[in-house]
């Protein structure tokens, strides 16, 4: 099992998680953070200082969306360590629901070069 950030996260983007993350899986896109299931070491001490609900364990996303979006996003955009004040107007989308649809972006500006 690993864990995995959902919709929950866009334009939200708290980074508390990336904070405590011992193994810093956490990458960073334009409004959202995934994790590199890869890295992550199943510890879960990311899941309860998510302010928002965004992490969940890989064995309750369903039809592998978000196990999909979060290894394809984690190759491509830059790792983060440290924690960031979120979005100034984050409060405005803590519960949106379809925030994938309405508001990804795959941030293509800022992929890293490997």
């Amino acid at each position: 099992m690993t864990y995995l950030v959902n919709e929950n996260c866009i334009k939200c983007k708290f980074t508390d998680c990336v904070e405590v993350c011992p193994v810093d899986c956490f990458y960073e896109g334009e409004n959202m953070l995934v994790i590199n299931p890869d890295e992550c070491i199943d510890c879960g001490v990311c899941e309860p200082e998510c302010p928002v609900d965004a992490i969940i364990a890989d064995t309750d996303d369903e039809n592998g969306k978000w196990g999909e979006i979060n290894q394809k996003y984690s190759q491509e955009w830059p790792n983060i360590t440290e924690k960031k004040e979120p979005p100034a107007d984050s409060s405005n989308f803590e519960n949106e629901e379809n925030k994938f649809d309405k508001y990804f972006t795959e941030n293509l500006e800022n992929r890293r070069i490997i």
